[in-house]
């Protein structure tokens, strides 16, 4: 449970060794590509 004024961070990102992996999502973004991700969190609260 966190504390009065405490915080915590949520990071998107790929599987780690993507560029590594031919069976992960591909991470290369090349020129002229667009890069674009949506990520939505949905919290609520206990009574």
């Amino acid at each position: 449970m966190y504390g009065k004024h405490a915080g915590f961070c949520l990071e998107t990102q790929h599987f780690p060794d993507s560029p590594n992996q031919p069976n992960f999502p591909n991470t290369v973004l090349k020129p002229g590509e667009t890069y674009h991700t949506a990520t939505t969190y949905t919290f609520g609260v206990r009574k």
